[in-house]
């Protein structure tokens, strides 16, 4: 091929390429800006990571420091295997039953129980009738799902209500998934509140036959209510208006009442996983608190939890760091959910960071949500939320100072509303 041949044949090629049709281009930008986010969320949990596996070490090298010095160092390295409960440690100690009795209250085919939790769960299910077999319950459609079951509405004994179907996988691929389920059912079990979903029954028959019934709400979470099912952007001057402010703030108080229930029980009970998807509405719009699956007991004279649970955007500092932790980080969770509430806006939406560098700055104490301007809202508000998500967590209220505080900023905001329509009349 000739010189000029081949300069004729290039002068084609970048011809071609110049002249590609402006819908591939645009297609292309997409894709290089697509692979931009991966990269740098990519980024992000490579940071995220390894400021966790510092903090692990951190921890591991404290708890085998305090081994030494009360000389059960050699139990741990020893190699001898350790006795310990199914589940997780900071569980209510399960109940030694007998399986064999506990399966004779049970039709021939329930299969018998590996984890002696969920044994005994299933015990007080039948002793307390609150045991469902699986033939009462007719499904209908899916109304929900999430990482582990499905939502149904589904009819029992005459009555509409809602199943929460564990999926047999999730017990075949997680060896502790007994013990799971019976800790959700069991504290579920325990709580009568009005602000709390109600639990009707429940059946034990893992991997198969493992679900929940409850009473039938509306099926709208808070998110969807306080959002209106709008995806995380920030909210434009089009979009419909929030909830009034004096619906916004009830919705916070009933939140605030149910925690306040769970925290003084005997023992506490810490959900572990509070969130606007948590939390339910019922016909009237009032909140109920969901979703008991990461929740767990903490005894009396037991100070602190470990373990990372719960999701990023919410999640105290402490439970990011694997640090221990107490019921305060419910009221972190809580704190970041009321000024979502007032606010109307998605946490950190100010923000392009994913939830990975979301909690990375959050654990290092650098980064809150954006508050509402203090002249947009109640006197005490601010500072009310500000309290609530301290970074230490000794200083963040109980919820028993919390709703009383929302009760006053409630009653505020009435007395406003009052004010203002008397003015407008006169």
């Amino acid at each position: 091929m000739s010189g000029e041949d081949q300069h004729r044949g290039l002068r084609g090629r970048l011809s071609g390429f110049f002249s590609t049709p402006p819908s591939q281009n645009h297609r292309s930008s997409e894709q290089v800006a697509k692979l931009m986010e991966e990269l740098e969320r990519q980024r992000d949990l490579k940071e995220t990571y390894k400021a966790r596996l510092e903090s692990t070490q951190e921890y591991l090298r404290f708890c085998l420091e305090v081994a030494q010095e009360h000389g059960f160092l050699h139990l741990i390295s020893d190699g001898a295997p350790q006795q310990l409960p199914h589940g997780d440690a900071e569980a209510e100690p399960a109940t030694n039953v007998d399986t064999d009795d506990a399966d004779e209250d049970y039709p021939a085919e329930a299969p018998p129980c590996d984890d002696p939790y969920l044994a005994a769960t299933r015990d007080l299910a039948v002793q307390h009738g609150w045991s469902v077999a699986p033939d009462e319950i007719e499904l209908h459609e899916v109304i929900g799902r999430g990482t582990t079951a499905d939502i149904h509405r589904a009819t029992w004994r005459g009555l509409d209500v809602a199943v929460k179907w564990l999926r047999p996988e999730f017990f075949r691929s997680n060896p502790s998934g007994e013990a799971f389920f019976a800790q959700e059912a069991d504290v579920l079990s325990r709580q009568r509140h009005p602000h709390m979903l109600r639990l009707l029954g429940a059946c034990l028959r893992p991997p198969d036959s493992c679900f929940l019934v409850t009473e039938l709400l509306s099926g709208a979470t808070l998110g969807e209510w306080l959002h209106g099912g709008r995806e995380r952007r920030p909210r434009a001057s089009s979009s419909p208006p929030p909830p009034p402010l004096v619906d916004r703030v009830s919705r916070a108080l009933e939140i605030a009442l149910a925690m306040w229930h769970l925290h003084e029980q005997t023992p506490r009970v810490v959900h572990r996983d509070l969130k606007p998807s948590n939390v339910l509405l019922d016909a009237d719009l009032r909140a109920r608190v969901t979703d008991f699956g990461h929740a767990r007991y903490l005894p009396d004279g037991k100070e602190a939890l470990t373990g990372e649970t719960g999701t990023y955007v919410y999640m105290a500092p402490e439970v990011i760091r694997c640090e221990p932790y107490t019921e305060k980080c419910d009221v972190y969770s809580f704190g970041i959910m009321l000024n979502e509430l007032i606010t109307a806006e998605h946490p950190y939406i100010e923000t392009s960071y994913g939830p990975s560098k979301i909690a990375l700055n959050v654990a290092n104490g650098t980064l809150r949500p954006k508050l509402p301007e203090r002249d947009a809202c109640p006197t005490g508000l601010t500072d009310l939320i500000c309290r609530t998500w301290d970074a230490e967590p000794s200083n963040r209220p109980s919820f028993a100072t919390i709703s009383l505080a929302l009760r006053e900023i409630k009653q505020q905001i009435v007395q406003q509303r009052e004010y203002n329509q008397h003015s407008n009349y006169a």
